[in-house]
């Protein structure tokens, strides 16, 4: 018997497709090519709504046409590529790792916010921890460069540059709006639900440690595109 195609890979199929349709539309002038492309998007709504939803869903596949077909510009700026965010391995001085639970999903997670335009990715990772955590910190280092997708902490697609951080001041506050609690946690005391913790759980708390350690990133699939990583979709 055939094993099952995930959700998430399902959801890494549409965004694809769908991003190849609206990058087409963003360059191309020809009728002919719009519709196709158009329809092409349709295809890829109807397989996000049903990784989401299951088949009955279908009715609202339209709405994310719809949506798609807003955010397409012209030339380069229509090229679609992953948004990028900066997340943020704090550590204390008794080797615990300060995470948040997402006001919106409910889920924990390192600190984590959009790059914003006129920030360098450190400085973004600095302004994040204070606003959602109200603790100082210092980056240290870049420790991985993830795909949001793979992992399974985000329907759109994005990358998230992770740094290693140290506290340097502050008290725990969480953010009123974007997380609902913070703290602080050892390796033996997550909190669940923790997203992408087995991927990148062990790397953090080595660099918590004080070990050496590579940037982490996503080795490429065999094959590229409907392939598996050891490390899952």
């Amino acid at each position: 018997m055939e094993p099952a195609v995930s959700a998430r890979q399902l959801l890494r199929w549409s965004e694809s497709l769908a991003a190849i349709a609206r990058t087409g539309l963003g360059f191309t002038e020809s009728l002919y090519e719009r519709e196709r492309f158009e329809e092409v998007l349709r295809v890829a709504a109807d397989i996000k709504v049903a990784a989401a939803m299951g088949a009955e869903g279908a009715e609202d596949a339209e709405d994310v046409v719809e949506e798609w077909l807003r955010a397409v510009g012209s030339g380069v700026p229509g090229y679609v590529t992953p948004k990028i965010a900066v997340g943020a391995a704090v550590g204390n001085d008794q080797g615990e790792l300060l995470l948040v639970k997402r006001a919106d999903s409910g889920v924990w997670l390192y600190p984590t916010g959009w790059a914003d335009v006129g920030y360098s990715a450190a400085e973004v990772v600095v302004k994040e921890v204070l606003e959602e955590t109200g603790i100082e910190a210092e980056p240290l280092r870049l420790i991985a460069v993830l795909d949001g997708l793979r992992l399974g902490f985000t329907r759109v697609p994005l990358y998230s540059l992770v740094f290693h951080c140290r506290a340097t001041g502050g008290e725990l506050r969480a953010h009123p709006l974007e997380t609902s609690d913070v703290g602080w946690f050892s390796p033996d005391n997550l909190p669940r639900p923790l997203v992408g913790a087995e991927r990148w759980g062990p790397h953090v708390f080595a660099a918590l440690r004080g070990e050496k350690v590579d940037v982490l990133f996503d080795r490429p699939r065999q094959p590229m595109w409907r392939g598996e990583s050891a490390a899952g979709a």
